[in-house]
């Protein structure tokens, strides 16, 4: 079992996704904006973030960068999981340190397949 950080500033986002990640056995911790999201990774130190993008305070692209610099922090994959689907976008996050991206609405497999990659049995 992982600890799972999701930051997400729609509670709606945060309650569907948290079902999902304890569905598959996980702990959830969330955040409900960026600047929260990098506190929390910092603090908790979970095994993997699953991180919006469209958020105040901090962005996503901002909050993952934050979070893939800091020594304390950068061993943690983060995946940037937006509505924000452009190329550029996509580039964008991957540069920022994300390991993966996924758009929304996505399907509860997807997530599943993304978290079973990046967390190890």
């Amino acid at each position: 079992m992982a600890r799972i950080l999701i930051v997400d500033d729609s509670p709606s986002q945060l309650m569907g996704i948290r079902r999902i990640v304890e569905k598959l056995g996980h702990d959830a911790v969330t955040a409900e904006d960026g600047a929260a999201g990098v506190e929390a990774a910092k603090r908790e130190l979970p095994d993997l973030v699953l991180m919006d993008v469209v958020m105040p305070n901090l962005n996503g692209f901002q909050a993952t960068r934050s979070i893939c610099r800091d020594a304390t922090t950068k061993h943690i994959p983060v995946v940037l999981v937006t509505t924000k689907d452009q190329d550029t976008d996509r580039v964008w996050g991957m540069r920022q340190g994300a390991k993966a991206y996924i758009t929304k609405p996505f399907s509860e497999t997807d997530l599943a397949e993304v978290i079973g990659q990046l967390i190890p049995n």
